[in-house]
């Protein structure tokens, strides 16, 4: 496991059961036929999951041009290295929805539950997220923070998942998250990056030319990358 000092590991965040978010999600209101069926179920959902997650204090050395190192990882990446500039120390983490309720949906199979319970993980999720970054932004007194995210950018490719479960050693197993050879994780709910204060602020979305993304939360800038990281 990572450095047990510079780890913070939470196992047991809780789950609230927010129906306007979930009906959002659903694309339904609450003039859906069968929304009690879908509290009902949310409900059930609310009572089983354990959502998960944990982040690491990492010291920052800047090795090249496209390259940065946390812990002694080295991590290639023109974006992660330019937005590390300046900055002495980033924190890696690791966050998922849990297997309690990943194994609870595997048990669904009426298509309507099946979209309900994903949905129910990607709140968890959510809120593990959530709570790790507030736990950190009050234990380290971070200010603001942003995210970096393997796989969500090409700079900064899903291989790089490799390098950072190896920054993560046995954490990322103990929370019950594993890490495929084709890099992708699982549960699927679960997400990986690296957290690191900014003055100037960074969100993915604004170098992804992803269209339709209904996780876009800011527009494409096409002349970032040119002005600020080449």
């Amino acid at each position: 496991m990572a450095n047990d000092a510079s780890l913070i590991m939470m196992e047991n965040i809780p789950f609230l059961l927010k129906e306007t978010e979930l009906l959002r999600l659903l694309h339904l209101d609450d003039s859906f036929a069968f929304l009690d069926d879908i509290l009902r179920l949310a409900r059930e959902a609310e009572a089983l999951a354990r959502p998960k997650g944990f982040y690491v204090l990492s010291a920052v050395e800047h090795t090249g041009d496209d390259t940065v190192t946390l812990n002694d990882i080295i991590f290639t990446s023109r974006v992660l290295r330019v937005n590390l500039d300046g900055v002495y120390r980033a924190f890696p983490f690791l966050a998922t929805c849990g297997g309690e309720l990943e194994l609870w949906t595997r048990s669904l199979d009426d298509p309507m539950q099946s979209f309900c319970g994903d949905a129910l993980k990607e709140m968890a999720l959510r809120q593990a997220i959530e709570a790790l970054g507030a736990h950190l932004m009050g234990t380290y007194d971070t200010g603001e923070l942003a995210m970096m995210n393997p796989g969500s950018l090409s700079d900064w490719p899903i291989t790089e998942q490799k390098p950072l479960f190896s920054l993560f050693g046995d954490a990322a197993e103990a929370i019950g998250v594993t890490l495929s050879e084709s890099c992708l994780m699982s549960p699927i709910k679960s997400v990986s990056g690296v957290w690191f204060p900014t003055q100037k602020g960074f969100v993915n979305c604004r170098l992804c030319r992803r269209e339709n993304c209904p996780n876009r939360r800011t527009p494409y800038d096409s002349h970032l990358f040119e002005s600020h990281y080449q």
